[in-house]
């Protein structure tokens, strides 16, 4: 074990460099944020564009994924369901239900499971994730972001990655599902956002649909803080619509828009089968009606996977074993 973790550490400090570890603190993400209110304020050097599906570095997915591999089966318990549904070959839409607030541990395992499993029968698959501007406003991050595939959510960004016959990850609540109060934790809320929905139609691609439980108890988020968001001019400074307020590791009472220490809730994550809209043709993609038929199909799947991976469920703990 000992001189497994000497490896990693080696290879780990080939493709790193630990000072860039100061930015994931409360200081540093206060910084990025204010790098990224300046920018969008229109005084600061704009960030350039992010979608490039083949800027990512091997060496450094792998060093993440033995890394989150082993905080997954050690601390978190981590269960993985139905992978098997994830295409092996051709583009695919992931979309999940987000949680715990500003750490993607839910993308991150997300990404592990399919890249471990498509690594059974060749060729490891990446996932591209669609994330927040808020990832690619400071240059450090964005290099990272980039090395490990992750992609500025934007539509055409999308669309080249589905093109390209390749995985994209989008979580259309965002923010707000992401930051939504424990007690709603059980809930998926995608916002009523469609674009996904376009996306999809447009490629005449299949949606996998991806949720977890268990992200969502490594804090505690009391509320949103969305009508001070909105007093603070949020959307506009940050490209938010919250300023969560929760309980977490080791800051007690905080804003859930800080790096934390997660709480060791097991944690499931579970696929659905592959979501086709055979009936529907490319040229109906900004249909209302259509768009809300199928918003209704992906929502009510979503939810009823995740009603039946949170039954019986105690938090912390998980699911009893039956």
């Amino acid at each position: 074990m000992w001189d497994e973790l000497k490896e990693w550490y080696f290879r780990a400090r080939r493709v790193m460099d630990g000072r860039d570890l100061l930015w994931i603190t409360p200081i540093g993400v206060v910084g990025i944020l204010a790098h990224m209110s300046w920018q969008r304020l229109g005084r600061g050097e704009q960030p350039p564009p992010c979608d490039d599906p083949d800027a990512y570095d091997s060496e450094l997915v792998e060093v993440f994924a033995d890394f989150f591999r082993a905080f997954g089966k050690y601390y978190f318990r981590l269960q993985i369901e139905g992978v098997q549904n994830v295409p092996l070959t051709g583009p695919a839409l992931l979309v999940g239900n987000h949680n715990g607030g500003v750490l993607p541990f839910d993308s991150m395992f997300t990404a592990l499971a399919i890249h471990d499993h498509s690594k059974r029968f060749g060729q490891p698959r990446l996932l591209h994730a669609l994330a927040h501007d808020s990832l690619f406003s400071h240059p450090v991050l964005r290099s990272y972001a980039q090395r490990l595939g992750i992609l500025r959510a934007h539509p055409d960004a999308a669309q080249r990655v589905l093109r390209q016959g390749q995985l994209a990850l989008v979580y259309p609540g965002s923010d707000w599902d992401a930051c939504r109060p424990f007690t709603e934790r059980h809930r998926v809320i995608l916002g009523g956002r469609r674009g996904f929905l376009r996306l999809a139609l447009r490629n005449g691609v299949p949606i996998v649909p991806v949720v977890s439980v268990g992200t969502h108890e490594q804090l505690i988020i009391l509320t949103r803080g969305d009508r001070l968001a909105k007093a603070l001019r949020l959307h506009k400074l940050m490209r938010t619509d919250t300023l969560p307020l929760g309980l977490a590791l080791p800051w007690g009472l905080s804003s859930a828009l800080f790096p934390y220490w997660p709480l060791p809730a097991q944690t499931s994550l579970a696929f659905g089968a592959p979501l086709h809209f055979p009936d529907v043709s490319p040229a109906q993609c900004d249909d209302d009606a259509v768009l809300s038929r199928c918003y209704a199909v992906v929502e009510a799947r979503m939810q009823t996977m995740l009603d039946e991976l949170s039954s019986g469920r105690i938090p912390i703990l998980g699911r009893p074993a039956r």
